[in-house]
This record gives structure tokens, C-alpha cells and sequence, in this order.
């Protein structure tokens, strides 16, 4: 299955299964609270299957698999009989309503929570949390390769990943944070990382490594996969040399040689590179020249491209038994709805950009589709995160979501009548202009993180 094929189908049925469960909350609710429901929909547009159930329902599947919607009957929007204005939506009373609205958002919560709960019982293959490089602030602050990161503040790392979850909010936020760590000499000692010394703006993408930490599994050998006629390369170095420095710069990661290539191609004069040949270590002299991409691009280049390397294999697993999964869940459930609320906060304060908080449904398909080859936990974990945004954003108080509905309750009990048509249709308006923003920003990112890049 192609990555385009992959990423719409797993978007498919990521969407799916979300909206499912959100309107399968405000169904379930409804009804028990004596609201008649007309239609379960799960997508928008023609529908492509369509069953009546007993009680009158439509349950539908539609062409449009972007969301969903659960129609009850209501007289601002129809001829309702006299037999059945008790079971009309706006004839209940405002705790009935409320209790409907919230049940959608609190449907993917608990969804969440149950997500989290099987992924651990699964078990979340991972990367152990091994330093294979340690520089800048990390270096100052006394880490050293071959350390294993043991806890980031109050939260333990048995994996790379967790680790990596805690390290970027607080290089966000530039804050000091207490690294535990266990040496290759198996003493445990913690060192605090002054992350406050990051710059005031870096590659937010990049935090972890911004800090100058590189993880042991990311360190691939810089092996030639190809050599290219007539450039400097060409009769000097061979397919299979691993470059091992340039210019008496040690090489070990392969990201980290175009920068140096460029350094030595800008002072326009030749160095060694030294290489790794079967048993031999050799040192050849190599001096880069202007070449041109095939978009019409120069650069400094020797002529080689790397060879794909091989995706280590991972050496630690994140998993609970089926009890001691249950607050685990509960744990990370409550700690990624709160780190969520906090980048929240650094996109409005500015701290953040907001190209990197925003995404859209480009930049989730390819998510889901990258989740799912890594296994079921991996996907699991993509889903819960995204049934808890989906939960919490539609908590937000704006108008034509849960929360504005939420809102306009609650404003009624306060002022004991419910809110004018007027203000109503006002808010449609602004909550509109709102999500039509929202959805903008995020179709915005998604071309520029992923076709401008």
C-alpha cells in the first residue's frame, strides 16, 4: 500500500472511529434522557448505507467521512406532533441539555483513557533511553554518552520516546528541569539541564537536539550508498565507505555532513576525509565544488548519496498488566490533557508557533499512516491523543461547538430564561468565522509543513 493510499485510509478510519464514539455519546445520552432521536449519522452527504432500527432512528453511513451528527427532534427546527413534544430536544430541561451536550466530548475522553489502557496492556515497542551523543547545554550540565535517562522531573522514562515528551514542553518554556540518569558505571545521579540557556528561538522540532542530546539509536552510520561521475568523490571514495570525519570533524550521524561539506566548499580549499573500508581506515583528500540540485539548486557537494540506512531495532517495550494499566491510563490521560492545555497557552502567548500547534488533515493522515506501520500500541497512542484533542477542543466555548452550546446552558441558568434567538444566530455567526479561521490555519500548515518543505 502506496503512503497516499495509506495515509487516507488510516485517516478514514481514524475519523471514524472517533466520530462514532463522540455521537455515540450524545445519542446514548439523548435517549436516556427521553429525547427521540432521528438520526445517527456517521459522515456527512449521501448516504452510502442506511438502516431504521425499532425506535425510529436512521442509522446512517455517508459518503463524506469528515465527521458526523446526531439529529433529535426539535421544534426550532420542524413540525413536531403533539404526542411527541415531550421528547423533543428543546423541551428538556437544562440539566437534560447539558448532560447531552457533554456527553460527545466526555464519550472521547473516556475513549482516550481506554485507548491509553490497551496500548500499555499491548505494550509500546520503543528505543531505550540511552545518550549516544551529548553536547552544549547537555554536556555542561555533566550528562554523558552511554547515560540513561532514567526520569525527567517528576516523570519516569523507561522509553526514548517518554523522555523525549518530557524534554520538550520545558525547552519550550526554557525552564531548568532535573534530569535522573543512570552512568555506564550504574551509579544513578541527577544533573540539572539548564534549558533556560536555549536560545530564544530554535527549531521547535528539534528541542530535544536543540538541548544537545542525540539518542543511541539515531546515531546511523554515514555509510556511501553511490558514487556520481565527475565530481570530487568520484575515483576517491566507494560505495560502502563509512565517512567517519571531515576535516578532522568526528562524523556520526548522516545529517551531520552537508553542514560540514558547505563549511569546507565556503573556505574553498581541500581536506581529508577520513572514510571506514572494510577493516582499513583511510584518510582522502577531497576538496567540494558547486553542484546543482534537480530543481536548479547549488550547493557545496563531493558527488555521493548516503545509503538508506536500516531502522535499528528497538530495544525496550512500554507496557502494564491489565490492573496496573488502569491508572497508567488514567495517568497519561490527565498528562497529555494538560500538556495540551499548556501548548494551547504557548500558541496564544507567542511562544510557540503556532505552525507547529496547528495541524491539519494532511498532517494527521500521515501521522496515522506512519503510527500504524509502527505497530497496533503505536497507533493506539496516535488515536488516544486524538480522541482527547477532539474531546477538549470541542469543549471550547465557541459557538456551533459542544462548549458554546455548553455556554449558552449555562448563561440560562443564570439568568433563568434561555438565550435570545437573536444572540443565538449572532453566535453562529461568530463561531463560524471562528472554526472557518481555524480550519484555514490548518489547511495553511499542512501545505507548508508538507508539500513546501
Amino acid at each position: 500500500m502506496s503512503e497516499f493510499i495509506g495515509s487516507i485510509w488510516w485517516l478514514i478510519v481514524s475519523l471514524g472511529v472517533l466520530v462514532t464514539f463522540h455521537e455515540f455519546g450524545h445519542y446514548w445520552v439523548a435517549r436516556r434522557c427521553g429525547v427521540k432521536v432521528l438520526r445517527f449519522s456517521v459522515g456527512f452527504g449521501k448516504p452510502l448505507w442506511l438502516r431504521r432500527g425499532k425506535d425510529g432512528t436512521e442509522y446512517v453511513v455517508a459518503a463524506i467521512p469528515l465527521g458526523g451528527y446526531v439529529k433529535m427532534l426539535d421544534e426550532r427546527e420542524g413540525n413536531v406532533a403533539a404526542d411527541e413534544l415531550e421528547q423533543a430536544f428543546n423541551r428538556q430541561s437544562v440539566w437534560k441539555r447539558i448532560a447531552i451536550v457533554v456527553a460527545g466530548p466526555l464519550a472521547n475522553l473516556l475513549l482516550c483513557v481506554g485507548l491509553f489502557w490497551a496500548m500499555f496492556v499491548i505494550g509500546r515497542p520503543d528505543y531505550a533511553p540511552v545518550l549516544g551523543q551529548v553536547e552544549g547545554i547537555a554536556a555542561a550540565a555533566g550528562l554523558h554518552r552511554g547515560d540513561t535517562v532514567l526520569a525527567v522531573g517528576e516523570r519516569d522514562t523507561p522509553t526514548w520516546s517518554e523522555a523525549q515528551l518530557a524534554l520538550i514542553p520545558a525547552a519550550l518554556d526554557h525552564s531548568d528541569v532535573p534530569v535522573r540518569v543512570r552512568t555506564e558505571s550504574g551509579n544513578e545521579v541527577t544533573r540539572t539541564l539548564r534549558l533556560s540557556r536555549l536560545p530564544t528561538a530554535f527549531d521547535e522540532r528539534r528541542a530535544v537536539e536543540a538541548a544537545g542530546l542525540i539518542p543511541r539509536h539515531l546515531l546511523v552510520p554515514a555509510s556511501i550508498g553511490r558514487v556520481s561521475p565527475d565530481t570530487p568523490a568520484w575515483g576517491v571514495l566507494a560505495e560502502g565507505d563509512r565517512i567517519t570525519a571531515i576535516d578532522g570533524e568526528p562524523v556520526t550521524r548522516a545529517d551531520e555532513i552537508y553542514p560540514l561539506v558547505q563549511k569546507l566548499g565556503e573556505r574553498g580549499s581541500p581536506a581529508m576525509v577520513e572514510v571506514q573500508r572494510g577493516d582499513d581506515r583511510l584518510a582522502l583528500e577531497l576538496q567540494p565544488r558547486r553542484l546543482v540540485k534537480p530543481d536548479g539548486a547549488a550547493y557545496w557537494g563531493l558527488g555521493i548519496e548516503l545509503a538508506r540506512p536500516k531502522e535499528p531495532a528497538k530495544d525496550a517495550v512500554l507496557r502494564y498488566g491489565p490492573i496496573a494499566a488502569v491508572p497508567a491510563a488514567l495517568r497519561e490521560a490527565s498528562h497529555q490533557a494538560s500538556e495540551l492545555f499548556a501548548m494551547i497557552g504557548r500558541a496564544f502567548s507567542g511562544r510557540v508557533s503556532v505552525q507547529n500547534t496547528v495541524a491539519g488533515p494532511i498532517t494527521i493522515a500521515r501521522a496515522a499512516n506512519a503510527y500504524a506501520h509502527h505497530g497496533t500500541a503505536w497507533y493506539l497512542s496516535m488515536l488516544a491523543m486524538l480522541s482527547l484533542s477532539l474531546g477538549i477542543l470541542n469543549l471550547l466555548p465557541i459557538p456551533i461547538l459542544d462548549g458554546g452550546h455548553l455556554l449558552y446552558y449555562l448563561i440560562e441558568l443564570v439568568k433563568g430564561s434561555p438565550v435570545s434567538e437573536r444572540v443565538m444566530a449572532a453566535g453562529q455567526y461568530v463561531g463560524l468565522a471562528l472554526i472557518a479561521g481555524l480550519m484555514g490555519l490548518a489547511f495553511y500548515n499542512d501545505i507548508v509543513n508538507n508539500l513546501v518543505r
